[in-house]
């Protein structure tokens, strides 16, 4: 019986145009002869089988009407509702609560920050890094948090009021000498993540470092800058806590109407607006800490041209050359003298032009200059800012004369080129080994060309393709190709002119490898 009337559960949907099922009541009647079995019924106190059982004997059962009226009040019992359908959808919406629940992966929170370490600790503060969680959610990052706790303490308190987005954090109002214990958090919409945790307590405590300069290279030498320039310079250096910063030139405290100096925790500025050639000089920079020091010697040169150079006069004049000789300028400018300019002019066109460049001494010979022409000449002096602004002037001026020129040939004595043949190079003992081609060479002079014969123990060697004889510019060989045991013996070189004759000999050796 419940097995049928399971399928009216079932299509609760189509129900809504049975809606007048009450009207089909001679169904439930056909079922009558299941009435009888109502006594189970009360053992079952479902009232899905007791309402068919009032609309079956209405007249004859009246009493239990009233007790059908409990029946109803279950309502959390819709199995009464097996002809009412409609309220049978309502209770099937409540089934998708679960379809919510696949969205909680959504909410994850990220993971933990990575590579959490202390870059720098100081007396009252702590600088912290670490690297972006693997997984930050779908929904981003918002920040992180940094948290502390002291050593013995279960209390972690945050060391940032707002979260932030940066990989580096600096820990600051510490207690010199407390132990603290640090995390970080990362946090976005969905949550905070599990915290990274440095594995041992931070000590606050302060690191001393000594004293140290760090001058740059290009200061390690004479600074040089013209009068007038803006000197500029920065040096670092080093030192826990911060260090005295001492500035002195000649063991006397510096102009500050002329220096500025400005110091900071890592560096010392040197400042000057205008520089002037009394700013040259060797600036000591100190740097102290409770007694230890470092000093370090900043060398300032300050530069300007030249002045002219002095007594410039005309030495000589011949053919078409002038010598001239002059003294050094007075005032070098602060600065070697690197040479001297010299320039002429001629009394035609009255411009300069420059004659030598870069004349180291102090003296000079102009050449090439134009017969019949009048020159004037002057000196520049040069070092590392330049020119001098004025000149030296020759007071005398340079006339260039045609002479008068004869030209006559030399003589030549005629000299006897005639002479024997001598060996100026003689021939040397050789080794060789068999299969391996080999040279011997000599060297021979004489006029007429002398003609050289080569003989190999005192036997002239003629046409033999094993040997081939060559002789140009004096230098006479002979190439013995792939010698065997028997090519080995004396061979000579013999030269031989109208004037005589002229020998060398040598021994070669053929070695036979085993």
């Amino acid at each position: 019986m419940t097995g049928k009337t399971a399928p009216p559960a079932k299509k609760p949907a189509p129900k809504k145009k049975p809606e007048k099922t009450p009207k089909e009541e001679p169904a439930p009647a056909s079922e009558q002869p299941p009435v009888p079995e109502q006594p189970p019924a009360p053992e079952k106190p479902p009232a899905t089988e007791q309402p068919p059982a009032t609309e079956q004997p209405p007249a004859t059962e009246q009493p239990p009407a009233p007790t059908d009226e409990p029946a109803p009040v279950p309502t959390a019992e819709d199995a009464p509702a097996p002809e009412e359908g409609p309220p049978a959808p309502p209770a099937e919406p409540q089934t998708p609560a679960p379809e919510p629940e696949p969205e909680k992966p959504k909410a994850e929170p990220p993971s933990s920050p990575l590579s959490l370490a202390v870059e720098e600790v100081s007396e009252n503060s702590v600088t912290l890094t670490w690297k972006a969680p693997e997984q930050t959610g779908r929904s981003g990052l918002d920040g992180y948090v940094v948290e502390i706790c002291k050593d013995g303490s279960a209390d972690w308190t945050a060391a940032n009021k707002e979260p932030f987005l940066s990989t580096r954090f600096k820990i600051q109002e510490l207690s010199s000498g407390d132990k603290i214990h640090v995390r970080v958090k990362a946090v976005s919409a969905s949550g905070a993540s599990v915290p990274a945790t440095l594995e041992q307590p931070v000590l606050i405590r302060e690191i001393l470092q000594l004293p140290k300069i760090r001058l740059p290279r290009h200061l390690r030498q004479t600074y040089v800058r013209r009068v007038g320039d803006a000197v500029n310079l920065m040096i670092p250096f080093q030192g826990k806590p911060r260090p005295e910063v001492i500035w002195t030139k000649g063991d006397q405290p510096l102009d500050t109407s002329r220096i500025n100096i400005r110091n900071t925790e890592k560096d010392t500025i040197f400042y000057i607006r205008n520089a002037q050639r009394n700013d040259s000089g060797k600036y000591e920079l100190a740097v102290r800490i409770n007694g230890a020091e470092d000093k370090a010697i900043l060398d300032i040169r300050v530069i300007e041209p030249p002045g002219p150079p002095k007594n410039l006069k005309l030495v000589d004049v011949w053919g078409f050359n002038v010598a001239l000789e002059w003294t050094p300028p007075e005032d070098n400018g602060n600065s070697e003298i690197k040479g001297y300019v010299v320039q002429k002019s001629d009394k035609k066109s009255g411009k300069w032009f420059t004659a030598l460049e870069h004349c180291s001494r102090t003296s000079c010979t102009i050449s090439d200059l134009i017969i019949g022409n009048t020159y004037s000449f002057r000196v520049f002096a040069e070092n590392a800012c330049g020119l001098s602004e004025k000149a030296a002037l020759a007071s005398g001026v340079a006339h260039i004369e045609k002479t008068k020129t004869t030209y006559q040939s030399e003589k030549i004595p005629q000299r006897d080129m005639m002479e024997p043949p001598k060996f100026t190079q003689p021939l040397t003992d050789r080794a060789t080994t068999r299969g391996y081609s080999t040279h011997l060479f000599c060297c021979v002079r004489g006029f007429p060309q002398p003609k050289i014969i080569w003989m190999k123990n005192q036997m002239e060697i003629r046409e033999d393709p094993k040997y081939i004889a060559m002789i140009e510019q004096g230098v006479c060989s002979l190439e013995i190709r792939k010698p065997g045991p028997f090519d080995g013996g004396v061979y000579t070189c013999k030269a031989v002119n109208p004037l005589g004759e002229a020998s060398v000999d040598c021994k070669l050796d053929v070695k036979v490898p085993k």
